[in-house]
């Protein structure tokens, strides 16, 4: 029989209940890490693209009064297509690998002949007048047929990129002025991959001087963020 005087050292099992969080209080919380996380993301996005901005904006914003581009700004601006072409030596190529430079852009088929050729020699007149910036830049002509290019005029072509590109493809990106023909342009894409302007059908000398004036000028204005080279 126990001795009811003796201390009692046997207790049982003590258990600690602890309050749950309750699932308002967790969704709550994950939805404030994920809104950080995004928040997080979106001010990284803006510092990398804060120097394009606003080199863009002091090109058409912050400018002195009475300048007057001669090209058209695109509105929205157009990204590369993700189309596959072809080198005229039938080597294919994805046209988004064209980033990292500036292009300088023509279209007209391949059966090239006065009006086209005297297209591409301003455009590389254009481009090689840029002087120190020229490594920045690239001359692309975008030929949009199946038609042979003139051997006579290859060798002029070697500093050139000439690729085929289906027409198709051509008219859902790029567009002409109102009246206009697509062969009848210059484009200009810049780094980003963007078609951003268009310059006036038909070059004339003069024009193609006004055309290199735009580009020296957005060169300048993209100094601090692009570099020459892919």
């Amino acid at each position: 029989m126990q001795d009811a005087s003796r201390p009692q050292t046997d207790q049982p099992l003590g258990m600690t209940v602890y309050d749950l969080p309750s699932p308002i209080d967790a969704v709550q919380a994950d939805a404030k890490r994920v809104g950080n996380g995004r928040l997080r993301m979106l001010m990284v996005l803006l510092v990398c693209a804060a120097p394009v901005l606003a080199s863009y904006f002091t090109y058409y914003v912050v400018r002195p009064e009475g300048r007057r581009n001669f090209g058209e700004l695109i509105e929205p601006m157009r990204a590369l297509p993700d189309v596959k072409v072809q080198s005229l030596s039938g080597a294919a190529v994805q046209l988004p690998e064209l980033k990292g430079q500036w292009l300088l852009v023509s279209v007209a088929g391949g059966d090239c002949q006065a009006e086209c050729q005297h297209q591409l020699y301003l455009q590389r007149q254009i481009l090689t007048s840029l002087g120190k910036e020229r490594p920045r830049t690239e001359w692309v002509w975008l030929v949009n047929d199946a038609a042979a290019v003139p051997a006579n005029i290859l060798p002029g072509l070697k500093e050139a990129t000439v690729l085929r590109m289906p027409a198709e493809a051509l008219a859902q990106w790029l567009q002409p002025a109102k009246g206009q023909l697509l062969q009848d342009h210059l484009y200009l894409v810049d780094p980003r991959g963007q078609w951003m302007m268009r310059f006036p059908a038909k070059l004339s000398t003069e024009g193609a001087l006004k055309t290199k004036r735009d580009v020296e000028r957005l060169l300048r204005a993209s100094s601090s963020w692009d570099e020459a080279g892919r």
